[in-house]
C-alpha cells in the first residue's frame, strides 16, 4: 500500500507509517541520577494530532506551549540498520520512545521544512538527539550509534489524525 505523499519536504518522497505510539508518562526526562521509569510505550492504530499541543493521549501533550517536541518520528530503516550494526536482537522500536515509525523518507531533510502527511501538517523543528537513556532502552553502543540519526521533533500545524499505513511488522 502505498504510503503518504510528503509536501514541502524532500520532493517526491513518501513516508509510510509503520507504527504509532504513545506513553503517558516520562521514563527519562526527571530521572536522572535515579532508576528510568516503567511507563510503557503503547502501540496504536490511530493518534490524534492537535495543532500547537500535541498528540492527545501522550506524555508531551499540552508539555510547553509551542514546544519543537509535539511529535516525533523515527525511521525504520536506521532502527533496522542500529540492530544490524549494533547486533541487537531484543530492541523494539517504541523502545526509542518516538511517536511514528515511518519507511521511505530522510527525516533529517525535513529539519526546518513544513510538511504533509495524511492531511495533517508539520514543520520539522530539529532532530531527536539521542540520549545516555538509549543504551539501556534499545541496548549498548545505541546512544552514540544514534547521533545524527535520532530522528525529528516537529511542531504540529493543524489538527487530524494519522493512522498507520502498514499492518505491524512482528
Amino acid at each position: 500500500m502505498a504510503g503518504p505523499t510528503v509536501t514541502g519536504g524532500t520532493t517526491g518522497s513518501t513516508l509510510v507509517i509503520e507504527g504509532l505510539f504513545v506513553s503517558p508518562g516520562h521514563n527519562f526526562v526527571g530521572h536522572h541520577g535515579r532508576p528510568a521509569g516503567h511507563n510503557p510505550t503503547v502501540a496504536v492504530d490511530a493518534i490524534e494530532c492537535v495543532a500547537g499541543r500535541g498528540v492527545r493521549g501522550d506524555r508531551y501533550f499540552d508539555h510547553a506551549p509551542d514546544g519543537k517536541g509535539q511529535i516525533t518520528f523515527f525511521s525504520r530503516e536506521i532502527f533496522d540498520q542500529l540492530c544490524r550494526e549494533l547486533g541487537l536482537t531484543d530492541a523494539r522500536p517504541e523502545d526509542a520512545r518516538r511517536n511514528v515509525l515511518v519507511s521511505g523518507g530522510d527525516l533529517n531533510a525535513l529539519v526546518g521544512r513544513e510538511f504533509e502527511i495524511q492531511g495533517v501538517r508539520f514543520v520539522g523543528a530539529e532532530e531527536c538527539r539521542p540520549c545516555y537513556w538509549m543504551d539501556g532502552a534499545l541496548g549498548t553502543g545505541a546512544n552514540d550509534w544514534l547521533r545524527g540519526r535520532g530522528g525529528l521533533r516537529a511542531r504540529i500545524l493543524s489538527d487530524g489524525t494519522l493512522r498507520r499505513s502498514l499492518p505491524p511488522r512482528h
